[in-house]
């Protein structure tokens, strides 16, 4: 049996606490922040991966597991998960790990490329082209996925 995509409208949601639109990609840390040390370690303290969610920062993994021109999965609080993306010119991005066209958790998986200027990521099954910059898709205006604010933030060692 085969479910219809969730439909949802495509742009960016408002961001808790006014902050800026979710979606808003943050750039890798630059040089003299750690972005050369693939242990993501920083003046004593660990370089780490934070998403905006409801309740503020949280966060979600070390720096040193993403790779250029990967994804990576992490599972929030709620169950939810993420897709996180490292790309090839440095700048980070979030999006729901799963594939409104068949319910499967695999965006994380999928592979990244660029149209007119957008970074995307490609679903691994069917396909289907979502930018990572604010989750909507680019090969159906009315199906979009959730996209995150994301940082880079260094947490001292206690």
């Amino acid at each position: 049996m085969t479910t219809a995509p969730t439909r949802q409208p495509a742009g960016q949601r408002p961001a808790p606490g006014g902050a800026a639109p979710t979606g808003a990609a943050a750039p890798a840390p630059g040089p003299g922040t750690g972005s050369g040390d693939p242990a993501g370690t920083v003046h004593g303290g660990t370089l780490r991966i934070q998403l905006l969610l409801e309740d503020g920062w949280r966060t979600v993994c070390d720096a040193a597991r993403l790779t250029a021109g990967r994804g990576v999965a992490v599972l929030l609080p709620d169950g939810r998960q993420v897709a996180l993306f490292l790309d090839r010119t440095g700048r980070l991005h979030a999006i729901d790990n799963r594939d409104p066209f068949t319910g499967a958790s695999v965006l994380s998986r999928g592979l990244l490329g660029s149209a007119d200027g957008t970074p995307f990521v490609a679903s691994p099954l069917l396909k289907q082209r979502f930018a990572l910059t604010d989750g909507r898709c680019l090969d159906d205006d009315e199906v979009s996925v959730a996209a995150y604010r994301i940082r880079a933030a260094e947490v001292r060692a206690a």
